[in-house]
This record gives C-alpha cells, sequence and structure tokens, in this order.
C-alpha cells in the first residue's frame, strides 16, 4: 500500500510541471472516470441534489452530478500546484478579491473568523489566504500516511500557519484568534450528533455545528464569507471574501446558525457543481428519522 501511494504522489509531482491549460481537461477526464465507476459516491451525491433541489428534474440533476465530478477531478489533480508549485506561480493561478476587508479588520484588533464551505476549491483558497496573512486552520488526519505527511507539509509551505485538531478544543482557537490570527473555518460538514444541533439547510434539518456563534461571542470576532471558485478552462481560482457580517451573533445560538447556513446556501447556488457534494451532509438524522442514503 505505502509503494502505491508513493507512486502516486510521483506521479503528481510529475503533473505539476504541467500548464493549468493541460491539467484542466486532465482533472475533467479524472471526474468522468471517478464518476462513472465511483457507484457509491455517485448514489450520495445525487441524493443529496434530490434533496437540496427538488425543484431540478433528472435530467438537470444528473447533469450536476456530472459537472460536479469533472470540477472534483480538476481540484484533485490541481493539489499538486498547490503542494510544489512556486509562490509566484500560484499567486497567478490563485487570484484574491477583497484581502484588504481581512487586513482592515486585524489592523483594528478585531478577531476574524472566515467562514469557509466546503467547495472543491478551497484548498487552492486555504494556501492563497496563508501567502498573506498567519492564520489558524483545522486539521483532520488522513487514513493513508503517505498522503497524511504530503497534505499537512503542504497546508504549512506558506507563511507561520497554525495548524489545530478538532480534539485540541475551543480554548486553543481562542487564544490563536485573540493573537491576531484569523481562523480559516469550515463547519458545514456533518461532524455527528455530538456537539450538533438541527437546522435547516436547503430545507432539510442537517445537524449543524453551532460553533461560529459561540466563537464569535466569545471574541468578539468579525465573521467574513470566503469562498474559492474554480474558473473554467486555464483562468485558475479566484477567492472572493465578503463583507463583515453585522448583528451576529445575535440573541439566540439556533437562529445564529440557521442564519449562517442561509449564507452558505447562497454561496452555492452561484457555483452549484462546485459544493463537496460527495459528503454524506444529511447522514446525522433527527430521532426517529429514517437515514436518507441508500
Amino acid at each position: 500500500m505505502r509503494l502505491l501511494s508513493l507512486i502516486a504522489v510521483f506521479f503528481l509531482w510529475l503533473l505539476h510541471f504541467l500548464p493549468l491549460a493541460l491539467l484542466s481537461p486532465l482533472g475533467r477526464g479524472l471526474g468522468s472516470v471517478l464518476y462513472g465507476f465511483g457507484k457509491e459516491r455517485r448514489r450520495i451525491v445525487k441524493t443529496n441534489l434530490r434533496l437540496c433541489f427538488p425543484e431540478l428534474d433528472e435530467a438537470r440533476r444528473d447533469a450536476l452530478a456530472k459537472a460536479h465530478f469533472q470540477v472534483l477531478g480538476r481540484a484533485l489533480i490541481e493539489r499538486s500546484l498547490l503542494w510544489w508549485s512556486s509562490p509566484d506561480r500560484l499567486r497567478r493561478l490563485i487570484r484574491i478579491e477583497g484581502e484588504e476587508k481581512i487586513r482592515c479588520l486585524i489592523d483594528a484588533g478585531t478577531p476574524v473568523i472566515m467562514l469557509t464551505p466546503h467547495f472543491v476549491g478551497i484548498d487552492a483558497g486555504g494556501a492563497r489566504i496563508a501567502m498573506i496573512f498567519d492564520s489558524l486552520s483545522v486539521y483532520s488526519k488522513q487514513k493513508n500516511k503517505v498522503f497524511d505527511e504530503l497534505v499537512l507539509r503542504g497546508r504549512k509551505r506558506f507563511g507561520d500557519q497554525m495548524l489545530l485538531s478538532r480534539q485540541d478544543g475551543m480554548l486553543s482557537t481562542i487564544k490563536a484568534m485573540r493573537r491576531g490570527r484569523p481562523f480559516y473555518y469550515l463547519p458545514d460538514m456533518d461532524f455527528g450528533r455530538r456537539n450538533s444541533i438541527f437546522v435547516p439547510f436547503f430545507g432539510v434539518m442537517a445537524a449543524t455545528i453551532p460553533g461560529l456563534a459561540r466563537l464569535a461571542r466569545v471574541t468578539d470576532a468579525k465573521i467574513v464569507l470566503v469562498t474559492t471558485r474554480v474558473l473554467p478552462g486555464a483562468e485558475g481560482y479566484c477567492v472572493e471574501i465578503g463583507d463583515a457580517w453585522d448583528a451576529f451573533p445575535g440573541a439566540d445560538v439556533e437562529t445564529d446558525t440557521r442564519r449562517m447556513n442561509a449564507v452558505i446556501e447562497d454561496a452555492i447556488r452561484s457555483m452549484p457543481e462546485q459544493y463537496y457534494w460527495v459528503h454524506r451532509r444529511f447522514k446525522t438524522r433527527p430521532d426517529g428519522e429514517a437515514g436518507v442514503y441508500p
């Protein structure tokens, strides 16, 4: 297994020498293969799309699923750029809009939470942010040791990045934010019943971590939405930073978490094929409700 992993890593390393004009169609081709042979993940994606976009007919959802796998394939192959390409090349490939919004908050001594939904370009966005800010993020250990070491090294390539595990707890996060590190925060996955509440996501009750409101309350942080868009062809990526939220947190954690999900929904509607639909977002169900995945 280790030998196969090392061969795969060598192949990825070779790919990073190619121009994006060649990597992009290779990635889309890989995505088409994954769509064809990844029966289980294809079912998960189609289930998620059926639940979140019931207004679409089956043909349109199938087309959306195929487009998702193609852009996912691109993101997988183009990680080679994030791991080995020079900073100058990455600055050309990943443009960023609105970085001054975060800079102004940091300069004013205001803690910042970058709400970062799971779009497939999220790693490109994280790398570009790391070139500008000494930030904080949470790291999930990979099952494959070779790729775990590679992903970890890639996440720490730029600047003085601080990576915490989910087991480190909120106190370490709070301390880092108060020392001026903006938090690249990804709370939009199903992490199980523990510490989650059920709020709607595209009208479906979803187990959701309410940490955004709680962190904002404890640290007096401002929230900015950060999304990374995969651009067509060889255009690369665009990291888009929104304005700081007003009147957040409010008086009620559930209402605040509903607001977070609604913001994420709006972002998804602007590029629905690019959200991470291969994740079982509705795996944890409210008491008495049957599972939704085959």
